[in-house]
This record gives structure tokens, C-alpha cells and sequence, in this order.
């Protein structure tokens, strides 16, 4: 099992990939101001959709970022 530490470790460092510094600092900010709620926000992405939006959607998301297991 990871540790809490490790996830954090891990997502800020897939942000700053991303994003870098700056936009991952606002978007931290963002998350803390807005008490982000992110299975709300997902069920009013993905409700709406029929299940042939959500698999085209998934299986273009998996082509444009590829899973690299790392460690």
C-alpha cells in the first residue's frame, strides 16, 4: 500500500509536469478555496453522457496519456 505522503509526492509531481509551477500553484489554490468536491464534479461531467461518449472519451484519454508504471 502507498502511503499518503507517496500520493501527494506523486501528484504534485504529475501537476508540475503538466502544468508547472505557477498553474500548479492555482490550482492548489483553487481546490483549497473552492472546497473542490471531486466526485461531484465528475457526476456532472460524466451523468449526462451515454456509455458510448464515456468509452470514446476513455479510450482517447488512454491514447494521448499512456500508463507508465514508475518505481
Amino acid at each position: 500500500m502507498v502511503s499518503d505522503i507517496e500520493i501527494m509526492n506523486r501528484g504534485i509531481h504529475c501537476l508540475l509536469e503538466k502544468l508547472g509551477v505557477v498553474d500548479t500553484e492555482r490550482f492548489i489554490a483553487v481546490i483549497n478555496r473552492e472546497r473542490f468536491d471531486y466526485t461531484k464534479w465528475q457526476r456532472e461531467r460524466f451523468d449526462n453522457m451515454s456509455s458510448d461518449e464515456f468509452n470514446s472519451a476513455a479510450v482517447a484519454y488512454s491514447k494521448e496519456n499512456p500508463f507508465c508504471k514508475k518505481g
